[in-house]
């Protein structure tokens, strides 16, 4: 005997090992979401964009070529040609065919920080994705404690029910006896047989919502679900902070603002660089030559030059004005958050007040249900009353029962929901 009651110790304590905690699923969701792995997508997408923007400062080399022909060149006066032949020298001026193949190399030295401001564009636009998509994979908690407290509703209700059937087979078993000894009708004992066969066949549907909920959270988890371990009322702070994902989504939109103006600013400023070019081809840079002889020659020029486009001034206004609107949308996103946030705190802080109120009598109406019903099945042992009575009796215990479990449970929600909503 004392190594049976140790076995189901040793069962009973590996059960509870095995239980699963709400936040071990809510962390097991978040990893098992597919949405968890644009984290690294979107940082590896921002390298790639920093990377290529800072090669902005490379040399920058085009290589190219080109053949022409036009319907007037340089040519020599009429009277220097007429000169130089009675000196015996042929001026034949330059070809309507030329020919370059060459190479241009620019350098930037000053750009006006635009190369650094569109880097912090680049990052900051990452940091709104994943942002956004930290918000979405926070939205999982709301989802996963929908199907966890709905599960241990269930379990609660089975547990209830397996009492309720183990009751009513006690007073199966009381009434079979008396009908033997002829107190007791065969109806009354085969009213509380079918009252007992109604409440195990609530029982089977009961566990087939269990099962397809217990799946459908494992399947959400990335676990596999057993049982499960009721959450203990803990209390929530008294403050509302910021927290949510939300906030911080909203102010990295802002971030990203700020970064788009830098950025409109150092388009105002001028840039400067310096530059090569380099030539084989006809004619070079010697024209007078070229008359002359007409060969490819080699030609190179290196320089620096100071740029200035003043064509941002034109729609600066305007751009500023869209990025302040922008500001002002994500200022009023955050309100709009706040108000309807705080709202629903107001609502589950009083729902959570309800439900310890209700919990408060529950106790004592079962005390009373159960008086009640004791005393019912001793009337009935003494043919006071009839089955139906007794059968009314132990379901309205019953009810009170369930009732204290949907009012513990919820309650528990509630007060996760609650932490959901404060981020704690």
């Amino acid at each position: 005997m004392k190594q049976c009651v140790l076995f189901l110790s040793l069962m009973l304590s590996a059960t509870a090992l095995m239980a699963q905690t709400l936040e071990e699923c809510q962390q097991a969701a978040e990893r098992n979401y597919p949405l968890i792995r644009q984290y690294d997508l979107i940082r590896q997408t921002a390298d790639l964009t920093v990377a290529n923007i800072q090669k902005g400062w490379l040399p920058q080399v085009v290589a190219s070529a080109q053949t022409t022909y036009q319907n007037d060149v340089a040519a020599w006066p009429q009277e220097m040609q007429g000169l130089m032949r009675q000196m015996g020298i042929d001026l034949k001026g330059l070809k309507k065919d030329q020919y370059r193949v060459g190479v241009d190399v620019q350098q930037m030295l000053f750009d006006g920080g635009a190369i650094s401001s569109q880097k912090e564009v680049a990052r900051r636009q990452a940091d709104v994705q994943q942002a956004e998509a930290e918000v979405n994979i926070y939205k999982v908690r709301a989802r996963v404690n929908e199907m966890y407290f709905g599960l241990l509703l269930l379990d609660e209700q089975i547990r209830l029910n397996s009492d309720l059937q183990a009751l009513l087979s006690g007073n199966e078993q009381k009434l079979s006896a008396m009908f033997k000894g002829g107190t007791a009708s065969e109806s009354d004992l085969l009213n509380i047989k079918a009252e007992r066969m109604n409440v195990a066949q609530q029982l089977t549907s009961l566990q087939s919502q269990r099962q397809t909920m217990a799946r459908l959270l494992g399947v959400f988890c990335g676990l596999e679900i057993t049982s499960l371990s009721k959450p203990v009322a803990a209390a929530t702070s008294q403050f509302e902070d910021n927290r949510r994902p939300e906030l911080k989504a909203i102010d990295a939109q802002l971030r990203l603002t700020d970064a788009q103006e830098r950025a409109l600013n150092s388009s105002l400023l001028p840039r400067l660089g310096v530059f090569a070019q380099g030539f084989y081809g006809y004619p070079g840079y010697n024209m007078f030559e070229d008359m002359m002889h007409r060969r490819w020659s080699l030609n190179g020029i290196v320089g620096a030059r100071l740029s200035w486009n003043i064509g941002a001034l034109y729609t600066r206004k305007n751009d500023k004005a869209r990025l302040q609107l922008q500001r002002q949308k994500a200022e009023n996103s955050r309100e709009v958050f706040l108000f309807n946030n705080h709202l629903e705190q107001m609502q589950q802080d009083e729902s959570i007040d309800r439900y310890r109120k209700l919990m408060a009598d529950d106790e004592e109406i079962i005390r009373l249900r159960s008086s009640v019903r004791k005393a019912a099945e001793s009337k009935l042992q003494h043919g006071i009353i009839d089955v139906n009575d007794l059968v009314r009796e132990i379901n309205a215990e019953n009810a009170a029962r369930v009732q204290q479990s949907m009012h513990e449970i919820e309650m528990l929600k509630e007060i996760y929901d609650l932490k959901f909503s404060r981020n704690e």
